[in-house]
């Protein structure tokens, strides 16, 4: 049996079969203007994590963790900064121990990198790193008016995606949650309904025609 690391999410857990394959890459697929960064926190409970952040300083990335009433832990975050990201990153993630939660949130930054054959190298490295420590790698990429040329490359890369579609309807926001791609293992075949308010949740009311 290949073994499971749990997502901290338990409607997810329980549709995986106990959580995800360690060694995995994931893909969270979301909007910018959506709720997902709560996958991220509560993955955090889990087991120990390197949160890179390629946008927001690390003090801010704390602060949310902080402020939010989900279930996390105290996960080591750094800020990558500066005109040689893909190295930067490497470094980090070449030192990440044994079974081990790495975020990379937003993979976009680095999947901008030129040229592009440095993209590919370091997601090869990553993915060789993660195998090797039996990890778990989730990366987050922004879903929004300016998808990266890569992006193909990364979810084809992936063992897993996650796609959040968050969308308006009437008075209410809703959350949808499909899993396309699980490499290694048997990938649902429904939608998820979730509440993403102060944690992540299913959604258990019906919907009215």
């Amino acid at each position: 049996m290949v073994n499971r690391l749990r997502t901290g999410i338990d409607v997810l857990d329980r549709k995986l079969d106990g959580g995800i394959p360690a060694g995995s890459i994931v893909v969270l697929s979301a909007q910018p203007a959506s709720q997902a960064e709560l996958f991220l926190y509560e993955l955090t409970a889990t087991r120990g994590t390197l949160w890179l952040s390629l946008d927001r300083t690390a003090e801010s990335v704390i602060a949310s963790i902080e402020q939010t009433p989900a279930n996390t832990g105290d996960p080591t975050v750094r800020h990558i900064s500066g005109e040689a990201p893909l190295d930067n990153a490497g470094k980090l993630v070449s030192a990440l121990p044994e079974t081990s939660n790495l975020i990379v949130d937003p993979l976009d930054v680095l999947e901008a990198q030129e040229p592009h054959s440095r993209f590919r190298a370091f997601m090869n490295d990553l993915q060789n790193h993660i195998v090797n420590t039996g990890s778990l790698a989730i990366v987050h990429c922004l879903d929004g008016r300016d998808v990266p040329p890569l992006r193909d490359t990364t979810e084809h890369f992936a063992d897993v995606v996650f796609q959040l579609d968050t969308t308006t309807t009437g008075d209410e926001v809703e959350n949808r949650l499909a899993i396309p791609k699980f490499r290694g293992g048997r990938a649902p075949t429904d939608v998820i309904k979730l509440n993403l308010v102060e944690e992540v949740s299913i959604d258990t009311s019906r919907d009215i025609a």
